[in-house]
């Protein structure tokens, strides 16, 4: 049951409006045209809603029209959606559209790379990349056959048929290689240095880490390499990688901690980071004295065996193994 053409049209130009208005695009208009012309609802048939202490399912061949009319909307609203879940637990998303800009600009693209997507979704990351790149150019891994599967039938949907791989994200694809860009759409503990093997000098690596994105520029390939570069100062939330030898993220314990720093994100987020390695009393003491140092303060080094987060200077006295 097809929806209106002219209402999908309706919906998908407001959507590219209000993220236009953010000024996302302003120095890389490319990726306008991209989510003007890939349509989000093929790719999110059927998805989860919050509702009591459960979920509800809309879907687009729901018999009642009501609730097909929700799901148009949701699948054009700028927020992320539900779309596996098991058990109660979230497995899989289509992330929020507004992000996915921002990731995408991020990212900084030139005509002829190559890149890898860690984290195959829906598929609708990898069709604003193949539709920009060219399917040949695009390469998306994910360790699930189910999600591959249905991200398979979305991009063809669709009209793309990039490089679609079943197969351990941690591991990157190396029959693919080498690659110019790794975008990530799952939470890192660390950077696989697989990765860094599979990349081009001056390779980008744009990925979520605790609740932030860290922009990694590869100096070195190798899995002895070398790789360097700071956050962004954009939150960022998505599920864990999941793969052989990934290391689950750790809670911090916040007993104990004033209620101003734990309701804080920036406070957060260096809880986040530095979680196993530094007491959260003293990640307070130095939080505070730092003067509550924004995302863009801190970056990643990765260097041979060795990998570590860091504030301000990868060689400076503030710096937490990872």
């Amino acid at each position: 049951m097809e929806p209106d053409p002219a209402r999908v049209a309706e919906l998908r130009t407001a959507l590219v409006r209000e993220i236009a208005a953010s000024g996302v695009w302003r120095d890389d208009p490319a990726w306008r045209t991209a989510f003007e012309a890939v349509p989000r609802h093929l790719f999110v048939p059927y998805y989860y809603v919050g509702a009591g202490a459960g979920f509800e399912r809309l879907w687009g061949e729901d018999p009642d029209a009501g609730r097909r009319a929700r799901w148009l909307r949701g699948a054009y609203a700028d927020t992320p959606l539900a779309t596996r879940v098991r058990d109660g637990e979230l497995l899989s998303s289509s992330s929020q559209p507004s992000l996915m800009a921002k990731m995408l600009a991020e990212l900084e693209v030139r005509e002829g790379n190559r890149v890898l997507e860690i984290g195959a979704g829906t598929g609708y990351n990898a069709a604003l990349l193949a539709h920009r790149l060219g399917d040949a150019r695009v390469t998306t891994v994910d360790l699930d056959p189910e999600i591959t599967e249905s991200a398979r039938r979305h991009l063809a949907a669709a009209g793309h048929r990039p490089a679609v791989v079943t197969g351990d994200g941690a591991a990157g694809c190396p029959e693919r290689a080498p690659y110019d860009r790794i975008i990530v759409t799952c939470t890192l503990t660390s950077v696989p240095r697989r990765w860094l093997a599979q990349c081009v000098p001056g390779a980008r690596i744009l990925a979520p880490l605790a609740t932030g994105l860290i922009a990694l520029t590869v100096r070195e390939p190798g899995e002895d390499g070398h790789a360097e570069g700071r956050f962004l100062h954009t939150p960022a939330y998505f599920v864990p990688l999941r793969g052989a030898g990934v290391r689950a993220p750790q809670e911090p314990h916040l007993g104990g901690l004033p209620r101003r720093a734990v309701q804080n994100e920036l406070f957060r987020f260096l809880l986040e980071l530095t979680a196993g390695t530094l007491d959260p009393h003293e990640a307070l003491a130095l939080w505070e004295r730092e003067g509550r140092p924004v995302r863009e303060r801190f970056g990643v080094s990765v260097r041979g065996r060795y990998e570590w987060a860091w504030l301000d200077d990868p060689e400076g006295p503030y710096a937490w193994p990872l």
